[in-house]
């Protein structure tokens, strides 16, 4: 029965005896978390504690760690129980004690790190290296095992946990989402994300808000909340709701039945879709637990209570190591948890623990499959050569990647999805649409419809789901405007991190690459204006671990189908395509030698080139697909209006080949081989000239490299206005050529300065012409000729 204050259940229906090795549990869980916080010695209380016991710097957050343990153990109660597929997602991170306390009672870190053995000897070394030089730290990540969340920034666990639940009919993810987080935008927003979970085919989260009532300095936002007002806020998202009270007396029975209520519920909405008979707007349970902030810990220090206040958040008794009443407090504290009847004589957790959790070890969350433990499922991708195209005319690379994927979906029903910030059709991939559909389990039109397009507006929650499909094995992919996936560039750094120490640690199989795709690109934005002018993305990922990034810019549509191919089938990377929808030539009118200019990530364009490019007096090199398309532009102007100037035409497909760090980099030979080793080389980039400037940075000898690029100059204008105002035209890359080549060759001085006041007024005519027409002359868009 449901009322203002939630769901009403009889918690009288648990059994004490059933909880009571599960209450011992979360006693040995609550010591150790402790004990991980304060202690690098004497960690079985077997003498009086002593100054010299203490870590000299105290780590973790102490308040929340027994709501964790409080869930961990009623998880896998029902896991043993009901023989339940489990996964278990902490959003308070810096509750790591507590996760670290469950995965060795259940024997989970032993079996990755057999250094901390399931004995006295493995314990004393957990507890010591708890946030110690060489140990784990103090919030959960990828050495963690059974983690897919990186615990340091807030706000991404409940994305991150509908993610894995996708397409994982069989699994159940339980995500703790503190109070503290549950303040931060993306949480607001995935708090919706069940209504993309369809229960015929997806399997479910169980969200539990742990409201404690505190932050580190004051109350939280949902902690001053009365029951009725939280119900009927999740109710109105479309939750059903039950709260478990912070009466310490019944809280274990409450949150026993609790459980149990919500694992029933979720049972009958996805029987109901699994039996044809699917529930439109199926209300989903979460549980909203109230404890006291450090529940079970100190009572109270110097006066100034600390259990139930924001005193206990982080460490309850920050002076132990100095401070008598507080070293005295921590004893009286430890002691009361009796480790002497929670480890035997060996430092072995008691049989009455070890019997709490499933015999089948596949079953423990800090065992799942679908973690580190490797549940990569590679794609069936087709053939990208039949999607290239031969015909020498303008074609949209989004387009035909929209065909591609389409593809790649028909073959992947249950590995592949798209994950978009409601921008798929703008970003010309509706294509996919022609096999799939959107899903959204509220739209009458598409409920039930079981398509493999997400999109909801709100880049967090699109980042966050794409991290929970990946890291449980499974491929997507993130097409937005580029001006907006640095929204999640936070995001992507965590996640980073996680997949560095998660390879370093943990994982020894492959995980699939996470892909993005940028486009609507800030040269073709002129009509938006300046808010939608932003390539910063790209610099943020430049400045990561480069054996994990791989930044690709195809420059026509053959190009884009043939990266895109590789970076779905590709593993462990972060991979970013930035392409254009609109339009444009194609430079490479075959599938084979776009791969090849792919497999080499750059190439001189002999057809482009004078000569073939032999010998140049200059070298123009494009990186992008409107600076490419300028690049050739400048080269094909200069020869019509100075023939003997040499020009040599680059094109940069793959951006790390010009790093000296990256796997795909060039040597200093293959450098100078293709942009010599002394003439002046143009370079017009899509981004910040930044980026090209710190990767070439020791590769050129002087100043002979001039990078063109977006110098943040924009509004609503035309496309071709966008390029002269940055000054990467055809006409400003022509002036800059002239000026590198003045002082040496001995014919071009003498029309260089006729040229250069062409160009300049050519660049002012069109001002004058656009502010007249509203548009750009139609012969600044036509393929050069040669």
């Amino acid at each position: 029965m449901a009322t203002v204050h939630g769901v009403s259940l009889d918690i009288n229906k648990a059994s004490e005896s059933e909880l009571r090795p599960y209450i011992t549990m979360q006693r040995a869980a609550n010591y150790l978390a402790g004990a991980m916080i304060f202690l690098k010695s004497n960690v079985f209380l077997e003498q009086p504690l002593k100054p010299d016991d203490i870590k000299p710097r105290l780590l973790g957050h102490w308040g929340t760690c027994p709501g964790i343990n409080l869930t961990y153990a009623h998880c896998t109660r029902l896991i043993k129980q009901q023989h339940l597929n489990m996964l278990f997602v902490t959003g308070p991170g810096h509750g790591a004690p507590a996760n670290l306390a469950n995965l060795f009672l259940e024997r989970s870190i032993t079996k990755y790190y057999p250094k901390y053995s399931y004995d006295r000897q493995g314990l004393e070394r957990l507890i010591r290296g708890f946030s110690w030089p060489s140990g784990f730290p103090s919030h959960t990540n990828s050495e963690v095992p059974g983690q897919i969340h990186e615990g340091g920034e807030l706000g991404y666990a409940l994305a991150v946990s509908f993610g894995a639940a996708l397409d994982n009919p069989d699994l159940i993810v339980t995500c703790v989402v503190g109070d503290g987080e549950a303040e931060t935008g993306p949480t607001a927003t995935a708090w919706h994300a069940f209504k993309y979970l369809d229960p015929a085919k997806s399997g479910a989260v169980l969200p539990v808000l742990h409201l404690n009532g505190f932050k580190i300095a004051n109350r939280t936002i949902y902690g001053c909340m009365s029951d009725e007002e939280l119900v009927t806020l999740f109710t109105g998202y479309g939750y059903k709701v039950r709260i478990v009270t912070d009466n310490t007396d019944t809280l274990q029975a409450d949150m026993a039945v609790s459980m149990e209520w919500a694992v029933k519920e979720i049972q009958t909405i996805q029987n109901a879709a699994r039996s044809g008979k699917p529930i439109y707007k199926p209300r989903w349970p979460i549980v909203i637990l109230r404890s006291p902030k450090g529940w079970t810990g100190p009572k109270t220090a110097h006066g100034k209570q600390i259990e139930g206040t924001f005193h206990a958040h982080q460490v309850p008794l920050p002076k132990a190591k100095k401070d008598d009443e507080e070293l005295e407090i921590l004893q009286e504290w430890l002691s009361h948890y009796h480790p002497d009847q929670l480890f035997d004589k060996h430092g072995r957790p008691v049989k009455e623990i070890q019997d709490c959790f499933p015999e089948d070890e596949e079953l423990r969350m800090g065992m799942r499959i679908e973690t580190h433990e490797g549940s990569y499922r590679k794609l069936d991708t087709p053939d990208w050569k039949q999607y290239c195209v031969d015909k020498d005319e303008d074609t949209s690379s989004m387009d035909i990647a929209g065909g591609y994927l389409a593809d790649v979906i028909k073959r992947n029903q249950e590995t592949f999805r798209i994950f978009s910030p409601d921008e798929l059709t703008s970003n010309k991939l509706t294509k996919v649409l022609d096999v799939t559909s959107r899903t959204m389990e509220w739209d009458p039109d598409l409920f039930s419809k079981g398509g493999r397009i997400i999109e909801v507006l709100s880049e967090h929650t699109c980042q966050g789901l794409l991290q929970g499909y990946t890291l449980t094995g499974r491929t997507g992919l993130f097409p937005s405007y580029e001006a907006f996936l640095g929204i999640v560039t936070t995001m992507l750094i965590q996640y980073a991190k996680f997949l560095k120490l998660g390879q370093e640690t943990l994982w020894q199989r492959p995980i699939p690459s996470i892909n993005y795709i940028e486009s609507s690109t800030l040269w073709r934005q002129e009509h938006n204006g300046f808010s939608h002018q932003n390539p910063a993305f790209l610099n943020n990922l430049m400045n990561l671990k480069s054996d994990m990034i791989r930044i690709y810019l195809p420059p026509d549509a053959n190009c884009m189908v043939s990266t895109l191919d590789h970076c779905l089938r590709s593993t462990n990377y972060i991979n970013l395509v930035i392409s254009a929808k609109n339009p444009t030539p194609l430079w490479i009118p075959s599938a084979e030698k776009a791969a090849e200019h792919c497999r080499a990530g750059i190439s001189v364009w002999a057809e482009y080139s004078t000569e073939g490019g032999r010998d140049p007096d200059v070298v123009i090199a494009g990186c992008g697909v409107e600076t490419t398309f300028e690049a050739v532009a400048a080269a094909a102007l200069l020869r019509k209006d100075c023939p003997d100037l040499r020009v040599r035409t680059v094109n940069v497909t793959d951006l790390m080949v010009l790093g000296h760090t990256h796997s795909h980099r060039l040597s200093q030979d293959e450098f100078e081989a293709i942009f010599t080793p002394d003439k002046p080389i143009i370079f017009n980039f899509h981004g910040y000239p930044s980026a090209i400037q710190s990767l070439a940075y020791d590769r050129v000898a002087g100043h002979r490299m001039s990078v063109h690029g977006y110098n943040e100059e924009g509004t609503t204008t035309t496309p071709f206005r966008m390029l002269t105002a940055n000054g990467c035209s055809r006409y400003d890359l022509a002036i800059d050529a002239l000026h590198r080549v003045l002082p040496n060759h001995p014919t071009v001085n003498v029309k260089a300065r006729t040229l250069i006041s062409n160009y300049q007024h050519a660049i002012r005519q069109h001002e004058k012409y656009i502010e007249a027409n509203g548009t750009d002359p139609s012969e600044l868009s036509e393929k050069p000729v040669f």
